[in-house]
């Protein structure tokens, strides 16, 4: 049914494995939109107790956006990039059932944005993560500015996207940003260990205590604000230069306009 991920379900838990190697998982138009297919799927199925987000391959969890679709977009495109990117990974935040990213590799960019939007993640010791928007001349569009300032503290969150340096599984477990770290061959194991415990309790209980702590952070208009700054990024040379120079792997020469 679907041509990026990969779905199975087993014993309630249902696992869905972003898969895209050859690209790094980047998140592309098709796999959002299959992801925002997927959510609404498994709200609606009985049968699915609890979600796994993952990535194929131990490389990457999502190494990114794929910058390759951004090089022709412009301003009010991208503010419809923004609010869509948006609103799929409030559908992952809001589900019912829990929900847990099962970190393997890189998650930057969107990738870490998209393990943020669920519920907690769990990392494997080669897992980092990142905001490194700001090379390409960008800011965060899927929510990041919101809620890695909400898992980190803002002042952690200040300097990862305004530096958009990585951190590695240590760091991230230190920062509160991940819930555990486990060498890569267990990390599926201990995630399922995790959601077998959650499975075994009243889901109407469950899905209320989602949506209670939610409702503890909440932050509509640091949203919106992300969207426009995001668009606007998209009438600067810079994102231009940004994205070319990373599609052609050379440093960017930005000139702040």
């Amino acid at each position: 049914m679907y041509q990026t991920l990969l779905t199975q379900l087993e014993n309630g838990i249902f696992t869905i494995t972003i898969n895209r190697p050859d690209k790094m998982n980047a998140l592309n138009h098709q796999v959002m939109t299959e992801l925002g297919l997927v959510i609404d799927e498994l709200v609606n199925t009985e049968s699915i107790k609890s979600v796994i987000i993952t990535g194929s391959g131990n490389k990457a969890f999502v190494a990114g956006a794929d910058i390759s679709e951004f090089q022709q977009i412009n301003t009010q495109e991208a503010m419809g990039l923004a609010k869509t990117g948006q609103d799929i990974f409030f559908k992952i935040e809001n589900c019912t059932k829990p929900v847990i990213a099962a970190v393997n590799g890189f998650a930057l960019g969107g990738g870490c944005e998209l393990a943020m939007a669920c519920h907690f993640r769990i990392a494997a010791d080669n897992a980092k993560f990142g905001q490194p928007e700001v090379n390409l001349g960008l800011m965060p569009g899927y929510g990041g500015t919101q809620r890695l300032p909400m898992l980190i503290g803002k002042g952690r969150a200040m300097e990862l996207i305004l530096s958009s340096n990585m951190i590695d599984a240590p760091t991230a477990l230190q920062y509160g940003l991940v819930n555990y770290v486990v060498p890569q061959d267990e990390l599926l194991p201990k995630t399922k260990a995790v959601l077998s415990i959650m499975n075994s309790k009243a889901p109407v209980a469950i899905a209320k205590s989602i949506n209670a702590i939610n409702h503890a952070y909440t932050g509509m208009k640091g949203y919106e604000q992300e969207i426009f700054g995001f668009s606007e990024c998209f009438g600067t040379q810079d994102v231009k230069e940004g994205t070319a120079a990373f599609l052609e792997k050379r440093k960017p020469q930005f000139i702040g306009k």
